[in-house]
């Protein structure tokens, strides 16, 4: 059976917990990082000391991203990683540039969510906000052209930004009317593993 090693309320623990759920695979998770701590077991198993970690038989694996596309590739190729491989590169550049989000958005989840009010800084907050409207624009503007990050369907491409997008659509930060992006999120919001899995409360 699967195993995730890491604490739900990582956003890159999301992703994997998400796609497992998508993909209909059998999975058990552990709580690691953040307050629970990390072991010299788990850092024998990921010596980033960062989340998440699997495990799938011989196989033990970290970085979120290449997790979702090990997962992909081995139990849901037809549905999730197509043989061909411009369309799997369509989905998939998303996944890298949810990277470079992950950065602009950085300074204003960690000041809103992980800092007091009274050790916040709030130009940090205000820069951080309007790098992810920026790049938020970005997105809004390729899915006013399709329906998924990853093209017709609901893909792997969608699920790191869908991880992120949350976080954004949560925080209390000024947003710009983006109506395909909020489509998009409309959408995720929909799916049973997506409700589970990402839309809990941020911590």
């Amino acid at each position: 059976m699967l195993t995730i090693w890491g604490r739900l309320n990582s956003r890159n623990v999301k992703k994997v917990a998400w796609f497992a759920e998508e993909a209909g695979l059998a999975y058990v998770r552990h709580d690691v990082g953040g307050t629970f701590g990390m072991d010299a077991a788990y850092l024998a198993k990921n010596p980033n000391a960062l989340v998440p970690t699997i495990e799938d038989d011989e196989v033990v694996l970290w970085e979120s991203n290449a997790i979702l596309r090990y997962l992909a590739g081995r139990y849901a190729p037809d549905r999730y990683w197509p043989a061909d491989p411009a369309r799997r590169a369509l989905a998939d550049r998303w996944m890298d540039w949810q990277i470079d989000y992950a950065e602009a958005q950085r300074d204003a989840f960690l000041n809103l969510i992980r800092r007091p009010a009274d050790q916040r800084d709030p130009e940090a907050i205000e820069r951080s906000a309007a790098a992810c409207a920026r790049k938020m624009a970005v997105l809004d503007a390729h899915l006013g052209g399709s329906p998924w990050l990853s093209g017709d369907d609901f893909g792997i491409g969608d699920v790191p930004m869908g991880v992120y997008a949350h976080t954004w659509f949560t925080l209390p930060i000024q947003r710009p009317d983006l109506p395909s992006l909020a489509a998009w999120y409309a959408r995720l919001q929909a799916r049973d593993g997506y409700a589970s899995q990402v839309m809990i409360p941020l911590t």
